[in-house]
């Protein structure tokens, strides 16, 4: 297998594994509640990064004995990107959440012009424009089609919007951080503060009565930051960045798919959603704007994040 085609894979697999995650944890919480699924994802992250790392790096730990406030800041920030994304899932369906999120790149190339002084060229612009028309469009043919109450879905829209601002926060922290720390130590630190800070909102009795397949649902989802990140990580090795973050975005299209089909033949186990030929299309646009805004600029933006927090070398 050439270079090229392993730097493929690994974007895929990442893009597959977050393309499944909305849908998982849809069917999470129809037995668990939100804070529980988001403290769990945290601690399972927790844990097995600090194994990798004690046994292989342990410097990398040393940003735990004294850690820079900034870092807790986005560790806080990551926690309600997490909180808000669960609730919005539960008040809407995954291929809602998972189109609306992606406000989320738009906004860091926005906190990069603003923040960072980067300029904007005539095709991210239309990007932007593409990118506003569609979530116009999906916005129309959601709040029609949706089958629970309006306020419900306005609400989750709000909640998934919230999450967005919260990531792009965490993301422009992270961009700093890691020119000072080490990149996994960081994120040691941002996996360890969330699970410290839930726990008065952990149901610890019904963790202890999970049955072997919820508790692998909730391994999966714990693992599934560490998989996408390391998966993406190797991608940045063989590909550009910008032909990564192309594959990656399609994520969304995985769970609109993923959720058509299993609506279409009529699963008990998640409840079904309506996406008209308008949702679909508005929700292409979405993603050609955002890929748009992204990969022409002119500058390195913060998206350019993961590639840093990634690519940063492990021995030191």
């Amino acid at each position: 297998m050439t270079n090229r085609n392993r730097g493929i894979l690994y974007a895929l697999v990442a893009a597959f594994l977050w393309g499944f995650l909305a849908i998982s944890l849809k069917v999470a919480l129809n037995y668990v509640p939100t804070l529980t699924i988001v403290w769990i994802r945290f601690i399972v992250a927790f844990m097995v990064l600090w194994s990798l790392l004690f046994f292989k790096e342990r410097s990398a730990l040393q940003v735990l004995k004294k850690p820079p406030w900034l870092a807790i800041v986005a560790a806080v920030a990551l926690t309600f990107n997490y909180i808000g994304y669960m609730k919005g899932l539960d008040l809407t369906t995954p291929s809602n959440t998972q189109v609306i999120i992606q406000l989320a790149p738009l906004l860091l190339v926005v906190s990069g012009l603003i923040i960072y002084k980067e300029k904007v060229s005539a095709q991210q612009t239309l990007g932007f424009i593409i990118a506003l028309f569609g979530f116009g469009i999906f916005y129309h043919d959601q709040i029609s089609q949706f089958l629970g109450s309006p306020d419900n879905y306005n609400a989750g829209v709000t909640w998934v919007v919230g999450a967005a601002l919260a990531w792009v926060l965490f993301a422009s922290l992270q961009k700093g951080l890691v020119q000072k720390f080490h990149a996994q130590g960081l994120n040691l630190l941002v996996y360890l503060v969330p699970g410290i800070l839930l726990i008065p909102w952990v149901d610890f009795n019904l963790i202890a009565s999970l049955s072997w397949p919820l508790w692998a649902l909730m391994i999966f989802l714990g693992l599934n930051t560490l998989l996408t990140y390391g998966a993406i990580a190797e991608a940045f090795r063989f590909i550009p960045a910008n032909k990564v973050g192309i594959i990656v975005t399609i994520n969304p299209i995985i769970t609109l798919v993923s959720m058509g089909l299993l609506t279409t033949i009529g699963v008990s186990w998640i409840e079904p959603e309506r996406i008209s030929f308008y949702g679909f299309l508005g929700a292409v646009l979405i993603l050609v704007g955002v890929i748009t805004a992204i990969i022409l600029q002119k500058k390195p933006s913060p998206d350019n994040l993961v590639t840093r927090k990634w690519k940063l070398p492990l021995k030191r």
